[in-house]
């Protein structure tokens, strides 16, 4: 398998003098999701957690309900990058020949190619009530990222997405090099351990565009917390959506787009109560 982490030479010129050495960088491959022999879409990303992402991709992508739908995912190394190879079961076949499509997306780009307005804005999934979170809840969740991205503390240079509960913290920490694929990855983890998201929040290293709110929608998570900002179209999607959109996240705050109601009041209260 690829090496996600690759050793550079390089030149480094600071302070008027000039030296050399190397740098570790993150490795960027073309990965190419192919189902029932036909290929769907080239995702330039990490070459690591390769099953999570196909599995997490398909999830958002409506092409399956459940990891079952797909019948053998074998990862197929090539001269020039990586097939994630998949068989669905045959109630799935029709619909991926309808919905078949090639896209050569840049990285962080999650929507490249798509053939219609619609198909790119399309309505996220209804996210139920779920539960409500304290903020020092959000705010140790946020300053928990950082210490477990592995590759990130090598490089400098990834996403992360992590999924969080209150009752065992970050249960799951995906990387790439795309904030998209690392969002997918952590939702194929997720899916195939059977973790039911309602009851956590999905904390990201990047800004919050309109389809990290449809994917975090599809794994039906009810509060998304970002350390950068949303744009207006994903707060829009985030309002209809019911989601609750955390963003601009540190360790002492961060501010509520959407439905403020999951940040209960009285739990606010009782902090500044404890607080004083």
């Amino acid at each position: 398998m690829h090496d996600p982490v690759r050793k550079a030479r390089r030149q480094v010129w600071r302070d008027g003098s000039r030296s050399e050495g190397p740098r570790l960088i993150p490795e960027e491959t073309a990965l190419a999701l192919t189902y029932n022999g036909g290929t769907y879409a080239v995702m330039m990303g990490t070459p690591q957690n390769l099953r999570d992402f196909a599995v997490g991709f398909s999830l958002s992508e409506g092409i399956a309900q459940s990891p079952d739908e797909i019948e053998t995912l074998d990862i197929i190394e090539l001269d020039d990058g990586i097939e994630l190879r998949m068989w669905l079961k045959p109630s799935k076949a029709a619909l991926i020949n309808e919905r078949r499509r090639h896209i050569a997306g840049p990285t962080g780009c999650g929507i490249c190619g798509i053939d219609s307005i619609a198909e790119a804005v399309r309505p996220a999934a209804i996210v139920p009530e779920g539960r409500s979170f304290a903020p020092h809840e959000i705010m140790a969740a946020i300053a928990a990222i950082a210490p477990l991205q592995q590759i990130n503390i090598e490089t400098r240079a990834v996403h992360a997405a992590a999924f969080w509960t209150p009752a065992r913290g970050i249960m799951c920490l995906r990387e790439d090099v795309g904030r998209h694929n690392a969002l997918d990855k952590l939702a194929g983890a997720l899916a195939q351990a059977k973790v039911a998201a309602g009851e956590g929040m999905v904390l990201l290293t990047s800004r919050v565009s309109v389809e990290t709110v449809q994917k975090t929608a599809a794994l039906g998570a009810p509060l998304v917390v970002a350390v950068s900002t949303p744009t207006a179209l994903a707060v829009r999607m985030a309002e209809a959506a019911g989601i609750t959109l955390a963003a601009i996240a540190r360790s002492d705050g961060f501010e509520v787009f959407t439905h403020p109601k999951r940040i209960a009041a009285e739990v606010m209260a009782k902090e500044a109560a404890h607080v004083a």
